[in-house]
């Protein structure tokens, strides 16, 4: 940093999440290209965020989670949630459930027809997916080998897993080997962002060792900026020329000559634009920020995925429950990961997944299940003193739409978050339906011999209005929040940024992050993330002559 002179780059990124690493390695790549990377949070050195279970210790924590809470939500019976977002290098995916998931090729056609731009179809989007890709499995027409996004199997097997894994298709839902060819319909183990039992985050995949040796990369971490600067020529068009920066030496700002590249989050960045004058008129002028840009969208379209949680007892089956409730079982497991790298400490929070239909009405799969050999009350809260198991399921595309807005003018405010959960009819059906599916895939025979018993949400709740009722009682977020400056074609008004992702009406400025995604993918979205940033610096680099 310059306390004489304005420093000045090619290339300014505000954000050191997923999106955010994989830009600064891809445009730093041109030495002739000068890049800064500002993070909110801090460097990866955490040893908690690198162990895989460590996301226990990294959730809820002020050194890498932003610690957000949403607005008491109608549709969850007035509660309020707890909103974790990454604020460290490599953002979520720091801090996420490892699990590696594109979604249904259904996903990216759909995005093409809302763009108008054919360069979002699954076809187009697959092979970028592979480009940074390390599969476990090698090359094939599927999956790419040698790219910096580490793809392994769990180093873990639970009898009650498998067990959940055969009565699910004993219920009608085929066994799946890969969720990531087109159409994830199956059930088998999620896939992980992991490297040889250790956390794979974009931070170790993007920046360290290649970003660090390059001289015209430049870092801060621990800095926070405040707005964007954007300024109106005399042609009367708007452009963005770099940000404001609060550091722990004070105040700085710094100027982009290219772009400014937004990739603070699906929270963040709805509500750095706000800040900036960039968004919905009359929400600006209720907090007396100058309206540069009329954008009613920014903020808008909030999406995420809502999981329901069913709680099994079993007997005759071990589980983490009551392996890890003594001493000795929780010293085995740490041994075993510190001469294995498996076991429980080597888990993602979720290890067998299923994606099925809510109903036989619909096309495509729209259930995921995240199943785990443990249960709690609540997360974060102890494990329960009996075996069971957990069914996570969520409605893979709901239709009900929140809101991200600003409180007030000062950036230290966190934003109001509005997810505005099971607020259709729709998802309301879905939600109950889904918890039947449960139900039945519990009730075969492959898990009778454990004698599962509902614990939540119960079997003295039927009806289609107890069952949605009971969702918004135990609903959780599943940490996918998108969509809240979505794409669109030109003449969509709520659209926020076009097809290459530059801000409408703004030079200079593009938002690269899941905040973009005009509808939520059909699985995780770390890696759908990724993609997009990925097919973003093939832009960036061909716009401002890249080489290399």
């Amino acid at each position: 940093m310059n306390d004489d002179v304005t420093p000045t780059f090619d290339h300014v990124i505000i954000g050191g999440g997923t999106a955010g690493c994989l830009l600064a390695n891809r445009l730093s790549a041109d030495p002739a290209k000068r890049v800064l990377l500002l993070e909110a949070g801090g460097r990866d050195d955490y040893h908690w965020i690198h162990i895989p279970v460590g996301y226990l210790h990294c959730i809820g924590n002020p050194r890498t989670d932003w610690l957000y809470q949403t607005e008491p939500d109608p549709g969850l019976n007035g509660r309020s949630l707890r909103y974790p977002r990454g604020k460290v290098l490599g953002g979520c995916s720091s801090i996420n459930g490892m699990i590696y998931m594109r979604g249904q090729s259904r996903d990216y056609d759909h995005w093409a027809a809302v763009t108008g731009d054919d360069g979002w179809r699954w076809d187009a989007c697959l092979p970028v997916f592979k480009q940074h890709e390390d599969h476990h499995g090698g090359a094939d027409e599927m999956h790419g080998a040698g790219g910096e996004w580490r793809v392994e199997k769990q180093r873990l097997r639970w009898d009650v897993l498998e067990a959940f894994a055969l009565a699910a298709q004993q219920a009608g839902i085929p066994a799946s080997a890969d969720f990531n060819r087109g159409n994830n319909e199956g059930v088998g183990y999620f896939e992980v962002n992991q490297r040889a039992g250790w956390r794979w985050n974009t931070a170790k995949a993007f920046l360290r060792p290649t970003c660090y040796g390059r001289p015209n990369f430049e870092m801060w971490t621990g800095v926070q900026v405040t707005r964007l600067l954007i300024e109106r020529g005399a042609d009367g068009a708007l452009r963005c020329t770099g940000c404001d920066v609060q550091t722990p030496h004070g105040p700085e700002t710094v100027r982009a000559s290219a772009e400014v590249l937004l990739s603070a989050g699906a929270v963040g960045s709805p509500q750095l634009l706000q800040l900036s004058g960039l968004g919905p008129a009359g929400l600006l002028q209720q907090y007396g920020i100058a309206v540069a840009q009329d954008l009613p969208g920014v903020g808008e379209n909030l999406q995420d995925h809502l999981q329901i949680r069913a709680v099994f007892k079993l007997q005759g089956v071990p589980t983490l429950n009551t392996l890890s409730a003594s001493w000795w079982g929780r010293a085995r497991i740490g041994l075993e990961y510190a001469f294995k790298r498996s076991g429980p400490m080597s888990m993602a929070p979720s290890q067998l997944g299923a994606f099925t239909r809510s109903s036989p009405d619909h096309t495509w799969p729209n259930l995921e299940y995240h199943v785990q050999p443990l249960s709690l009350e609540a997360f974060g809260e102890p494990l329960h003193r009996f075996d069971a198991f957990t069914a996570s399921v969520c409605n893979l595309n709901p239709t009900s739409r929140g809101a991200i807005r600003i409180r007030s003018p000062r950036f230290e405010d966190a934003p109001l978050i509005a997810p505005r959960y099971l607020s259709t009819e729709a998802d309301r059906q879905v939600a109950a339906d889904s918890l039947r599916v449960t139900r039945r895939i519990a009730a075969q025979p492959a898990l009778a011999k454990y004698r599962p018993e509902e614990v939540k949400p119960g079997v003295q709740f039927q009806t289609d209005a107890e069952l949605a009722r009971l969702a918004g009682d135990i609903g959780t977020t599943i940490f996918h929040p998108v969509g809240t400056c979505r794409m669109g074609r030109d003449d969509d008004p709520q659209a926020v940024v076009d097809a290459q992702l530059r801000v409408r009406g703004v030079a200079g400025l593009r938002v690269v992050d899941a905040s973009v995604m005009p509808t939520i993918t059909s699985g995780n979205t770390n890696s759908p993330t990724l993609m997009i940033a990925e097919k973003a610096a093939q832009w960036i680099r061909a716009d401002h002559g890249h080489r290399r």
